[in-house]
């Protein structure tokens, strides 16, 4: 005969780790004043720019100004050239990843913060320094010139230049931590039944951190998208070549308003779909205490 439900034991939480209930229980889900206030301040802080943004947008007048042609260039070549960063900076970004995370050798501390350099280094100091290394008289650039007939700056392929630039440490650190945190029993055991190291990689680690290496290559995508002062310093502003959407933003906020909101919405638009795509992975709460 099965066990009355009120003799049953209650659920204990694990060691270590309290019950978020009773937490809520205890403080009877009220927040205090001192923390409630400054906490309405930041939310109307960062929010209030964006609602701003929405009351001021040209909403008839949408269809047309992204019609214009200048604006499709500016979209199709944003679109065109952060896809082409993800792409760049999964192919030689994600071994980087495995290489700081699973190699042992000396000097790794130290290249793995240079390899997140990138993401405090403020953008316009990145496009001076991608114009020192690979501009026509940069110490790679001129040998690319007179070897290859290769320019990078004030072209498409530099915009891709400065976009991967600024973006790939994004996909580093997200790949890095998974692999870290991956069990490596599975890949010990392909290795057991014979599996090359290469083979162990194309078919247990990546599937196995395919939902980071997914949420890295979003958020690098984002950001190569979104990316203003490298691009303008090392690629230029140069419409239907270089003129990404920031680019083109900046451009309109000084001659037409009302198509730098336009434009402005269409990135408002971009990164709050990124953020429903990694809500799952970064945002769900209490992700880092069952990590």
């Amino acid at each position: 005969m099965s066990q009355p439900l009120t003799s049953r034991r209650p659920i204990v939480p694990a060691p270590g780790r309290p019950d978020r209930r009773e937490g809520a229980e205890a403080t009877g889900g009220r927040v205090p004043w001192p923390l409630a206030v400054p906490a309405t301040i930041a939310v109307l802080f960062l929010l209030l720019p964006l609602v701003g943004l929405l009351l001021r947008a040209p909403w008839q007048g949408l269809p047309q100004i992204l019609a214009d042609a200048q604006a499709l260039d500016a979209l199709r070549l944003s679109l065109v050239c952060a896809t082409l960063a993800t792409v760049f900076s999964v192919l030689i970004g994600v071994p980087l990843a495995w290489v700081l995370a699973r190699a042992r050798f000396r000097g790794q501390n130290l290249l793995r913060a240079l390899v997140t350099v990138p993401l405090v280094l403020p953008p316009v100091v990145g496009g001076v320094a991608l114009l020192l290394a690979f501009g026509r008289r940069g110490f790679v650039g001129q040998y690319l010139d007179s070897w290859f007939g290769v320019t990078l700056p004030f072209t498409t392929a530099g915009v891709v230049v400065a976009e991967t630039f600024v973006a790939m440490p994004f996909l580093i650190v997200t790949v890095e931590g998974a692999l870290r945190t991956a069990d490596p029993g599975l890949e010990e055991a392909a290795a057991t039944l014979g599996s090359r190291p290469f083979a162990t990689f194309r078919r247990v680690t990546v599937p196995l951190i395919a939902p980071s290496l997914v949420a890295g290559s979003v958020l690098c995508w984002a950001r190569a998208l979104g990316e203003f002062g490298a691009t303008i310093t090392f690629a230029g502003n140069l419409p239907g070549v270089t003129q990404t959407m920031p680019l083109a933003v900046f451009v309109a906020l000084e001659s037409n308003p009302p198509a730098a909101i336009a434009l402005s919405l269409i990135l408002l638009a971009v990164s709050v779909a990124v953020l429903l795509l990694l809500r799952d992975r970064w945002l769900r709460p209490g992700l880092a205490l069952s990590a």
